[in-house]
């Protein structure tokens, strides 16, 4: 493993927490072990860790309410319960409380490898997976602030292509004014002309 991995194990007896650690230690991964969920939680604090074992049978916190604890915290933190005493219930109610594993001691080496390896693949997808997601809606996002933008540009577009379009018009308008002026002084100076005539000759 080209970068060290932290395992948490959570077991009040301590030959499985040394298990882990011979067992994970000779694959790359930094092992920490305590002995029951109160310790755990504490070091969760001050810890980021890749992948939570622990147990259910323990003095004062057990597993359960230790995986519940450790996912309302670290929702992404794989957690996997390890137990000599495994039923169905604790097991349904181990994955309803976001668990990502369920494993039956006694465990072999090769058990230890292999679940480890396999929470810590499977937290990788979920974050990948997500991440996905986020891209996804962020690319929604901005296509729908895109196509709000065009939409409040489209008055300003047009206004915009009515000035110009004033503009050049402007000179050819003008250009009218001053060809009309004499027609319309010449036609204003014949109306004023006829009435002036038509007023004198009713003076007669």
């Amino acid at each position: 493993m080209s970068t060290n991995l932290k395992v948490l194990v959570i077991d009040d007896d301590a030959v499985v927490g040394r298990s882990f650690n011979r067992v994970l230690s000779d694959k790359g991964y930094d092992v920490s072990t305590v002995l029951n969920g109160k310790d755990a939680l504490s070091s969760i604090e001050e810890n980021s860790y890749d992948v939570v074992f622990t147990d259910i049978k323990m003095p004062g916190m057990d597993g359960l309410e230790v995986t519940e604890r450790i996912k309302a915290r670290c929702p992404w933190t794989p957690v996997v319960v390890i137990t000599g005493y495994g039923t169905q219930d604790n097991e349904e109610k181990a994955s309803v409380l976001g668990a990502s594993g369920f494993v039956r001691k006694p465990l072999t080496p090769e058990m230890i490898e292999s679940i480890t390896l396999k929470a810590v693949n499977d937290a990788a997808s979920v974050k990948s997976s997500v991440r996905e997601q986020e891209v996804a809606a962020e690319v929604v996002v901005e296509e729908i602030e895109v196509a709000a933008n065009e939409e409040l540009a489209k008055p300003q577009r047009n206004s915009m292509i009515k000035n110009v379009g004033l503009f050049f018009a402007s000179p050819f308008i003008a250009l009218g004014y001053v060809i009309a002026l004499p027609f319309v002084g010449f036609y204003m100076f014949a109306k004023l002309g006829h009435e002036a005539y038509s007023k004198k000759q009713s003076t007669k």
